[in-house]
């Protein structure tokens, strides 16, 4: 009896060292040593533990055969990198004419300034109430005071001539006049050529919700449709979704997007970004900087501190500041705060399709003498065009 009572005990003790090692096989996850008790959420799986069966060739030390406490992993000789089938980068249409064929977006905007005018000034015998109305057509477009007062004075001159003309003759007349207000001797090249060995480094500045991010993604395509090659900086750090918009932007077509983590520094995104156009030898690097409220003065400091660790690599050959058409007269206000910090050579225009509020082309650049380079006609990715003032007067008065 005692024999039968021994050889159950051991059987007994068996089954509980077996259910306890199969129970200890069973875990795939660990606690991290320290991290786990100070609270991180983290958790790593267990290394797998060292097997008999051969090492795959080129395994590294990251738990792909060998041990994680193996000092020095083979080295690996990768294949080359083979393109991603079907993968095919759009090929946008160059700038030159592109605000020709974007002509049809200001027909919006025409049926409240061009043909707005035209209505006036086709009449018989104009009065000092036609005058007032053609005034009030003007400054409600944002022409401005100024500008709207020597478009006046110079119709006024004329009106012997106003009265007989034809209705083209007539159009023909504003589109000059509006012409002239526009700046056509202004300088309106863009610093996106390398000059000296290095590239042409562009940095975009604008105020939250200007459309900033979009409109990099949008001059990108135009310098590749001129057939310039181009390196993206995500510098707006503190936007989520800004890093992942550009990358996307530049994916598009075939652009390097040199990208930080989250909240970090934007002036050494900036940095690396214009470094790598340095090395690679591209002919223009965009740096999207970190939408910026005019009226924190400490914000616009860091923008100042952007700009002088870039220039540490390669010269700022254009600051380029994106303002909201729709903000109107505001706009002057933000590009004078943004002139303070760093030194404007350009202006984006964005959101000029189907807004009456064309007219503030005219004022930004006769209060600031800063040229509007670049204006946005709509939503869609080639919908930026090179600002060209002919075009632009006969666009707003349209056709008869």
């Amino acid at each position: 009896m005692e024999f039968v009572l021994i050889a159950i005990a051991i059987l007994v003790v068996a089954l509980i060292a077996g259910v306890g090692l199969l129970v200890g096989k069973g875990r795939r996850t660990t606690r991290l040593d320290d991290d786990a008790v100070t609270g991180t959420t983290l958790t790593r799986p267990r290394p797998p533990a060292p097997v008999e069966e051969p090492r795959p060739s080129g395994a590294t030390a990251s738990g792909l055969g060998l041990p994680p406490d193996t000092a020095e992993a083979p080295e690996v000789e990768l294949p080359p990198a083979e393109p991603e089938p079907g993968l095919v980068f759009e090929t946008p249409p160059p700038s030159a004419g592109r605000l020709v064929r974007l002509r049809s977006r200001l027909a919006r905007s025409q049926s409240s300034l061009g043909r707005g005018l035209l209505t006036v000034l086709a009449r018989e015998k104009l009065t000092e109430d036609d005058w007032e109305e053609v005034e009030e057509t003007l400054l409600a477009a944002d022409v401005g005071l100024a500008a709207t007062t020597q478009i006046v004075e110079r119709l006024r001159t004329q009106t012997m001539v106003l009265a007989t003309a034809s209705g083209a003759e007539l159009r023909e007349l504003l589109v000059r006049e509006l012409t002239a207000v526009l700046g056509p001797d202004m300088d309106r090249t863009l610093g996106t050529s390398r000059h000296e060995g290095r590239p042409g480094v562009v940095l975009v500045v604008g105020v939250n919700g200007a459309g900033k991010t979009t409109t990099v993604g949008k001059i990108a395509r135009v310098l590749v449709g001129d057939g310039k090659s181009v390196v993206l900086g995500a510098a707006d750090t503190f936007r989520a979704a800004a890093a992942d918009q550009l990358e996307t932007w530049g994916e598009r077509v075939g652009v390097l997007t040199v990208r930080g983590r989250e909240g970090g520094d934007p002036a050494s995104v900036a940095f690396e970004a214009v470094r790598t156009g340095v090395e690679g030898e591209v002919d223009a690097v965009l740096v999207d900087t970190a939408g910026r409220l005019h009226t924190k003065s400490g914000l616009m400091d860091e923008l100042g501190k952007v700009k002088r660790v870039v220039e540490k690599v390669s010269p700022v050959t254009e600051v380029l500041l994106v303002l909201d058409a729709t903000t109107g007269q505001n706009g002057v206000v933000q590009a004078r705060v943004f002139t303070e910090a760093v030194t404007v050579t350009g202006i984006v225009l964005t959101k000029l399709d189907g807004t009456a509020k064309g007219g503030i082309v005219v004022s930004v650049q006769r209060e600031l003498g800063i040229p509007v380079k670049l204006i946005g006609l709509g939503e869609g990715p080639d919908d930026l065009a090179p600002f060209e003032p002919r075009a632009f007067a006969e666009g707003l008065v349209g056709e008869l």
